[in-house]
């Protein structure tokens, strides 16, 4: 859950589209710890998207 949690922290900011701040409230909710198949790559696409790397 940490790892998730840190993912989501370095692509999260205000000037997000809504949409993409909704997705990535959702997924900080998640309380497994692991992704689904989708979840992880619709986190993966956002992450591209905005130029996020670890």
């Amino acid at each position: 859950m940490q790892e998730i949690s840190e993912r989501i922290s370095r692509i999260y900011s205000d000037s997000l589209e809504e949409t993409i701040k909704n997705l990535l409230q959702s997924l900080a909710k998640v309380t497994r710890f692991y992704l689904t198949a989708l979840e992880e790559k619709l986190l993966s696409l956002v992450e591209e998207e905005y130029e996020v790397t670890d």
